[in-house]
């Protein structure tokens, strides 16, 4: 819940040279702006700048006031929507399941959804951070074909590290990710585990974004904080160029 309308025009009007050097380094990036920037950003921002949704109702109209829903943003030419934040599932009760039905709602549209996942302080502490990653990969992705879910891109963003300067390390940000391609690939196969990209989100900054998108099993980051400055947001790029 950043920046007005005029402060995200300001960013994306400055952003069209760094798209262009992400262009020439085959990296893909983007923005997740709120509801009321999104025409402004998607309007004024570069071709290929990605432009997210932070959430989307799975219904395509109907009494949810408040909502905001698939055709709404298609029609603002925006096709990435983040799902299952770890923000919404701790302040407005986001369930998997409910991740689920947005998942194949987006999907039927043609869109792509950034499905996140990862574990509370409590749940890291007990050490059962896996077995809340693999139900909330087994809850999301549940009823989707092997080519649905290539489709899709996970995050993992630990909800501890998010907005308190915490940030997983290298070894546990691995091990996770490659932790849940293998849950992917149980549920269909390797193949689309290959495909599927798997992102790391969690106080991701750009002194230490370089060490995280070495890993294997991490193909990019879900950037918070750190992003809301084109400074910093040109940085975060330079520094895994």
């Amino acid at each position: 819940m950043n920046k007005l309308n005029s402060e995200a025009l300001e960013f994306a009007s400055l952003s069209h040279s760094i798209v262009e050097k992400a262009k020439a380094n085959n990296i893909d990036i983007g923005v997740a702006p709120t509801y009321l920037s999104l025409k402004t950003v998607r309007d004024s921002a570069h071709k290929d700048m990605i432009v997210a949704a932070q959430n989307v109702h799975f219904k395509d109209s109907g009494a949810y006031t408040g909502e905001v829903s698939i055709p709404m943003l298609k029609e603002l030419n925006i096709d990435w929507v983040i799902i299952g934040h770890s923000e919404r599932r701790t302040y407005d009760n986001e369930t998997s399941e409910k991740c689920n039905l947005k998942i194949k709602a987006l999907l039927a549209n043609d869109m792509v959804p950034v499905y996140c996942v990862g574990e509370t302080l409590e749940q890291f502490e007990a050490g059962i951070t896996k077995k809340i990653i693999h139900q909330q990969i087994i809850s999301g992705l549940e009823g989707l074909s092997d080519e649905q879910v290539s489709k899709i891109i996970i995050a993992y963003e630990p909800v501890w590290s998010i907005g308190t300067g915490k940030n997983a390390s290298s070894e546990i940000a691995e091990d996770v990710c490659k932790f849940i391609r293998t849950v992917v690939e149980e549920l269909v196969g390797r193949d689309a585990s290959k495909i599927v990209r798997i992102l790391y989100g969690g106080s991701v900054k750009p002194e230490n974004i370089r060490t995280y998108l070495s890993l294997d099993d991490v193909d990019g980051a879900l950037v918070g904080g750190a992003s809301l400055k084109i400074d910093s947001y040109e940085a975060l790029l330079d520094n895994i160029i």
